[in-house]
């Protein structure tokens, strides 16, 4: 692999993780600018609102909860979510539920 040295120590030693690289000598992360500039993916809700980080969501169909006989209610907000690329758009956390991934089909901007 032909990864950059460190801009700030210029060790040889960076490593990969995720969209970051990672300085192991001095600890800096950094991305680099041709990475940066690619497209970001748009995640929408059921309505067609763009989501962002941090956003509160409020589900919009009974979810069965795969793993649990629970099931996730129509109405439930969702405060503070993480997008994430994969199958499910949405990571979060839901009182009385725990962490759970969401897709943004079944959710709307609240």
């Amino acid at each position: 692999m032909d990864l950059p040295n460190c801009p700030k120590c210029n060790s040889s030693y960076t490593y990969e993780d995720g969209s970051l690289f990672v300085c192991p000598e001095c600890a800096h992360e950094w991305a680099l600018e041709a990475e940066t500039s690619e497209e970001q993916k748009v995640v929408k809700d059921a309505n067609g609102n763009i989501l962002n980080d941090g956003d509160s969501v409020t589900v919009i169909k009974d979810l069965k909860v795969k793993g649990s006989s629970s099931t996730l209610k129509v109405g439930t907000k969702v405060k503070n979510i993480r997008l994430v690329d994969g199958d499910h758009d949405i990571d979060c956390k839901i009182d009385g539920f725990g962490a759970m991934k969401l897709k943004s089909e079944f959710v709307k901007k609240a």
